[in-house]
């Protein structure tokens, strides 16, 4: 009898600490002797401890013996028991139709809380393939069982766990949360707490099915250090924590997610998860522009799902081939039809976003092959379709109304509903926290504003054009960061990792204070995504040009714009607005790029100046071509305000010849250029200087700073650390900072200023509640960012911007620290003066761009005035 109480006791232990439970059992199974229940009862605790932690043919060879020795001996309901947990581990391998026999087989032989236990496992088969009325009448019926038995707190909050999955998938978003908060508390209540990173983890998934991003990730990042802690595996966590991270683009993590998943899905032969793992990897490519790629992974997914009688995972699956297919420029009536199957799988399974971008899809094909019948039937019912849910949901809706539209020529009536397309988009994008989640999420309003964007060029107005441009750049620039809800958390894990960047300085073996970095950055970059957002998503919108032009006074606005590769700048000068289309983008591109070659080398090979200068000059003048000078019987030689877009964030402009000698400065969007120019500029003069190690020009550049303002704080050596730099920044009039710079174009957001303990990243400026108004950055590449979609930048300089930083000036390319000192007491002194900060950078760099060695005119032409000018 011992043995048999140990056994049951590593049963119920499994899925809370399955180590315990695996010595238990085989205590139990070795102890037995002749007890035959104790054996298989035993045998049943390895295989739930086996399926505990993923190791699916262990499970499955455990689960057998146990049935085989119960039968043996003729204990139907140890059979029982067995045979259910044996059903659901069949249907993980791909074998859904023979896991629901042997749970038909253990049916008859259970009563009571068994009965009950074995009823949910069957509703969590049937919600895997997609019978959700009969899961949910499953569910309720196991409920109901427990209840008459007199129940069983740890199987109630077992089945309240699971049909939560299925309420999330129904929209019944109380209801689910109801179920985890209630099994949450029986789980701690009964000692289970190791079962609570699965109720986090479905919480995580309701979070993403109703579109709330931050709550997403911090449920799945809770549930996952809950799995640690209890040893468990975390089945498709690490999938679903993607999936929410491609919903917001963040494409580099989404794709190492999805390859480790199939690998190690693929390794322990769990052919259900390796179907959603191959699905998730289909969507990646997809973003990711290799639509080849994508199609072969969603046809195997396709396959296996088809295999295992799961035909809302075949749905999504041939919902991506279609989509797969239609990048690849497919469009005959062969596509059409399969999108057709497609659309009416995908609703039947309540996949309702796939559902609405496959007919999107498939009226966009009807209208290419001629059957404007089909494509207005499918636009009607989308349209009908995304009246509520998400707002991928609603966007997508107000996307076919604008299709329909255009299809009855009425394009004004199309743009309003473009219009209204990317508001819902907006509001998403205001409810994300982190500047980078809404950096990257502006990929969602690419078609929208795209087509916005071709229909206001092809009617030749530069107003429109102008406003559809804005709607598609810089949006999350516009907003202020919000700060996590652990915000103390994110500060130690900050501290934690300066401390690990002055440690690897000295170390004679960096590889595990390298893997602490990558731990810490990842922890960083996590508590950032856990904020929510609640600003008002339009505060920052474009002004009127009648007020635009006002704020501009003297000076001309120039905003690029790429349009299917092709570059086009519109005009703002005197109140009013022209289009005026340029060249290809690519070249240009190949351009910016051989130029910031060439300057680089310039600042740090002076034997070599004399190649490189005149591949700067060289390179210089056909760009002025491709950009400046087809603008030049408009903008004369008025000062600038730039707006680029894509490979034109990184291009230093005054090293071009018509901007040499001009006031110019450069801003991610109009609107943010004109709240810069327009914002209370404050009555304080308080200035702060600070210099970091290792660079005597730097500090002294900083010193001389200081003397000529000797109210100003100046932090300097040992007392230059981040803590208190920051606080000193928090609020000031203007800061300037000499030390190194980073950028780090694989996680701009750890672009980074090094000080006297450590990198000063853009998460700690993010900290600031009110960023100086002026800021100097005499740093190497501390003005550039990284571009992502819809022109969304990211590094130093946007976070300051977003955070309320009228003007910047810093760097877009390496700048040695003794060549910039000479341009930066100019500057200052100019600013002194009164000159406004465009002004002041352009009569410092003529005052120096002839002086000095080669790296002096690197210097004149690496540092850009940023925002107000």
């Amino acid at each position: 009898m011992e043995a048999l109480a140990t056994a049951n006791r590593a049963a119920d232990l499994a899925f809370g600490d399955p180590a315990r439970a695996r010595a238990l059992a085989e205590a139990a199974r070795a102890a037995a002797g002749g007890d035959v229940e104790a054996v298989a009862v035993a045998e049943q605790a390895l295989g739930l401890a086996a399926l505990s932690v993923g190791r699916l043919t262990d499970a499955e060879r455990h689960l057998r013996a146990a049935v085989g020795s119960a039968d043996a001996a003729r204990l139907t309901q140890v059979a029982a028991k067995a045979r259910g947990v044996l059903g659901y581990v069949l249907t993980l391998t791909g074998r859904t139709a023979e896991g629901l026999r042997e749970m038909d087989r253990a049916t008859p032989a259970l009563s009571g809380p068994a009965a009950a236990r074995l009823a949910m496992q069957r509703a969590v088969v049937l919600t895997e393939v997609g019978r959700f009325p009969d899961a949910a009448a499953v569910f309720a019926a196991a409920l109901e069982t427990l209840g008459r038995s007199g129940g069983d707190d740890l199987i109630e909050a077992t089945i309240r766990n699971n049909r939560a999955i299925l309420l999330a998938r129904l929209g019944d978003w109380r209801g689910a949360e109801d179920d985890l908060r209630r099994a949450e508390e029986v789980f701690t209540a009964t000692g289970h707490g190791g079962r609570t990173a699965m109720v986090y983890q479905n919480r995580g998934l309701a979070a993403s099915v109703r579109g709330d991003v931050p709550a997403a990730l911090a449920a799945y990042d809770e549930a996952a250090r809950r799995y640690r802690a209890a040893g468990t595996d975390p089945g498709l966590l690490p999938v679903e924590r993607a999936e929410v991270l491609l919903s917001v683009r963040l494409v580099a993590e989404a794709r190492a997610a999805a390859d480790a998943a199939v690998a190690h899905y693929a390794g322990r032969r769990n052919a259900v998860d390796l179907v959603q793992a191959r699905l998730l990897s289909a969507k990646v490519a997809l973003v990711e522009g290799d639509p080849a790629a994508a199609l072969a992974e969603a046809v195997r997914a396709r396959r296996s799902a088809a295999r295992q009688g799961r035909p809302g995972w075949a749905a999504l699956a041939a919902y991506l081939v279609l989509r797969a297919r239609w990048a690849l420029g497919e469009r005959d009536a062969a596509v059409l039809r399969s999108g057709a199957r497609a659309v009416a799988a995908l609703t039947a399974a309540g996949w309702l976003v796939a559902a609405l971008d496959a007919r999107l899809i498939v009226a966009r094909l009807a209208v290419e092959t001629g059957r404007w019948a089909v494509a207005r039937r499918e636009l009607t019912v989308a349209i009908r379709a995304g009246r509520g849910g998400p707002a991928e949901v609603r966007a997508r809706a107000w996307h076919a109304m604008a299709l329909l539209r255009l299809g009855d020529g009425d394009r004004r009536g199309a743009d309003a509903a473009l219009r209204a397309g990317v508001r819902v988009l907006d509001r998403f994008r205001a409810s994300l926290g982190a500047t980078e989640l809404r950096a990257h999420a502006s990929g969602h309003a690419d078609e929208l504003t795209g087509l916005g964007l071709r229909l206001a060029v092809e009617r030749g107005r530069p107003e429109s054009v102008l406003r559809w441009a804005e709607r598609r750049r810089a949006w999350a620039s516009r907003l202020r960061p919000a700060r996590p809800p652990d915000d103390a958390e994110l500060a130690a894990d900050l501290a934690r990792l300066r401390q690990v960047a002055v440690d690897l300085a000295t170390s004679t073996d960096p590889r595990p204070l390298l893997r602490r970095q990558a731990e810490l950055e990842r922890s960083v970059r996590n508590r950032a995504r856990h904020a929510a957002g609640a600003v008002a998503p339009d505060a920052d919108t474009l002004p009127s040009v009648r007020r635009l032009s006002a704020a501009l006074g003297a000076s001309v606005l120039v905003e690029y714009l790429d349009l299917a590769g092709r570059l086009y700048a519109v005009v703002v000068a005197d109140g009013r607005t022209s289009l005026h289309p340029l060249g290809a983008l690519d070249g240009v591109a190949g351009a910016v790029a051989d130029l910031r070659f060439a300057l680089r080398h310039l600042a740090y090979q002076p034997r070599a100046h004399r190649r490189f200068t005149e591949l700067v000059d060289r390179t210089a003048r056909r760009l002025d071509a491709d950009l400046v000078a087809p603008l030049l019987p408009t903008i004369g030689d008025r000062p600038l305000v730039v707006v680029p877009t894509g490979p034109l964030h990184d291009l230093p402009w005054p090293v071009l010849p018509t901007c040499r000698a001009r006031p110019l400065s450069v801003t991610p969007s109009a609107a943010l250029w004109h709240r810069a120019t327009t914002a209370d500029r404050g009555a304080g003069d308080e200035r702060v200087v600070v210099s970091g190690p290792d660079l005597p020009h730097a500090a002294a550049e900083a010193a001389a700073l200081a003397r000529r303002h000797p109210t100003a704080r100046h932090l300097a050596g040992p007392d230059a650390r981040v803590d208190d730099v920051v606080a000193a920044l928090d609020g000031a009039a203007l800061g300037h900072i000499a030390a190194h710079g980073r950028f780090r174009a694989d996680n701009p957001l750890f672009s980074e200023l090094r000080l006297a303990d450590g990198p000063l990243t853009a998460h700690d400026l993010a900290r600031l509640t009110r960023p100086p108004r002026r800021i100097v950055l005499s740093a190497c590449d501390s003005g550039r960012s990284a571009v992502h979609p819809g022109d969304e930048v990211l590094g130093l300089a946007s976070v300051l911007l977003a955070l309320g930083t009228t003007t910047l000036v810093a760097t877009v390319v390496p700048v040695p620290d003794e060549a910039s000192r000479p341009l930066m007491l100019r500057l200052h002194a100019l600013l002194d003066a009164g000159h406004p900060p465009a002004h002041a950078l352009a009569e410092a760099r003529r005052a120096l761009s002839d002086e000095g060695p080669p790296s002096h005119r690197v210097a004149a032409v690496g540092f850009v005035c940023f925002g107000a000018g």
